[in-house]
């Protein structure tokens, strides 16, 4: 199985890292595409003797089986239904990408139409196998909470406008509250696991979304509820940060292996 993945950091590493390892089985890392040359891409690429990239004529060059976004929604939009259109799998690691009603659609539209996988991970969370089930017999409520340290909350210019100084924060604070169609899109590196919960269930305007900064967490601890005609489902998730990024969980981080590692196994366990 030959492997591309557009972004340099902590996913790509890990890639390269368990391929090597043979942890993956039978696959290759033939590409890594960033924007420029000045990526950080370029220099991981150099190290472990694999293509960079940087346009999509590059990238399909390289022939890959399976590419993995783990960039940013930019991405998705750039090489997204380009790489379905080619037959490519595409492993979406930024799903709040798939926020928008019309990019969502047109690869979907070009997944049906070439075959090709589709695929969202589960990401830093758990249940969506108990919500697809769910919601074969109806569900009444999904929510989520996404509560991370104030550190995660930085630099993102809908916090900075909230004008709420995260240095100084001495007790949890809401920093938004409303659905998921509202507050996705406000926090494109953190909250892609409440868009993967609304691509699997209810939907992103049916899907609640509370966003919190908790100055005493030092793990991202996620809170799901579920509630249908088959019953109700409460899931806490503490999930330790990536040591390189603290927007992103660990989870969320091997995820994306997982994803990969069954892409192509016709053997699955679970829903």
């Amino acid at each position: 199985m030959r492997v591309a993945i557009i972004g340099g950091g902590t996913i790509a590493t890990l890639f390269i890292e368990h391929i090597r390892q043979g942890d993956l089985g039978d696959a290759q890392v033939v590409a890594v595409v960033g924007r420029n040359e000045a990526s950080r891409g370029k220099p991981l690429a150099d190290e472990n003797g694999i293509a960079y990239v940087t346009t999509l004529a590059e990238l399909l060059a390289q022939r890959p089986d399976v590419v993995v976004e783990a960039a940013s929604h930019e991405a998705v939009r750039e090489f997204g239904v380009a790489l379905l259109d080619k037959d490519i799998a595409l492993i979406v690691l930024s799903g709040g990408a798939l926020c928008d009603d019309e990019l969502r659609a047109r690869l979907e539209a070009s997944a049906m139409q070439t075959g090709a996988m589709l695929y969202v991970p589960s990401g830093g969370i758990c249940g969506l196998d108990a919500l697809k089930t769910m919601c074969m017999a109806g569900v009444d409520e999904v929510s989520i909470a996404v509560t991370k340290p104030p550190v995660a909350w930085k630099g993102i210019a809908y916090v900075e406008k909230l004008g709420i100084d995260l240095n100084t924060l001495v007790a949890p604070t809401t920093l938004f509250d409303g659905s998921a169609r509202e507050g996705v899109p406000l926090f494109p590196a953190n909250v892609n696991i409440a868009a993967v919960l609304s691509m699997a269930g209810v939907g992103f305007d049916r899907t609640r979304l509370k966003v919190v900064a908790d100055p005493a967490l030092t793990l991202n601890t996620h809170y799901i509820t579920m509630r249908g005609k088959t019953g109700s489902v409460s899931i806490k998730l503490e999930n330790v940060p990536s040591p390189d990024n603290p927007k992103t969980s660990w989870l969320a981080c091997y995820s994306a292996l997982a994803a990969l590692k069954y892409a192509k196994s016709p053997v699955r366990y679970g829903t």
